[in-house]
């Protein structure tokens, strides 16, 4: 889902406005099981002289974490029993943030018609 564009959102009336509003808020649902971010997948050289890892490809792969804000740059390393919990988080995060940029859109617009609620 992308955010209307502005002439989309002009076609609407400001009743119409305030029930797609409303109907995606209901769909933002929990925010507890959010993460804003995406999941990397790299391998890892482990330092040791002979490893086969050193002129190797190294091991792995492991799965890592990289925030969007917080700690920015900084990778949270993600255990394999935790990869689908972590997944289905990353996916809701995405979601969240285009109910969001969706109910903004149409705030702009409300707010334009001076009838913002």
């Amino acid at each position: 889902m992308t955010p209307p564009k502005r002439a989309s959102l002009d076609a609407l009336t400001t009743r119409q406005l305030l029930a797609r509003r409303q109907l995606l808020a209901g769909r933002l649902g929990d925010a507890q099981h959010v993460l804003a971010g995406s999941l990397v997948e790299q391998a890892r050289r482990c330092g040791k002289p002979g490893c086969s890892c050193a002129g190797g490809a190294g091991h792995g792969p492991y799965i890592y974490f990289s925030p969007r804000q917080v700690d920015r740059g900084r990778l949270r390393y993600v255990p394999s029993r935790l990869v689908g919990i972590v997944h289905r988080y990353v996916a809701r995060g995405g979601e969240v943030e285009e109910l969001l940029a969706e109910i903004s859109a149409i705030n702009v617009e409300l707010l334009a018609r001076r009838e913002l609620v």
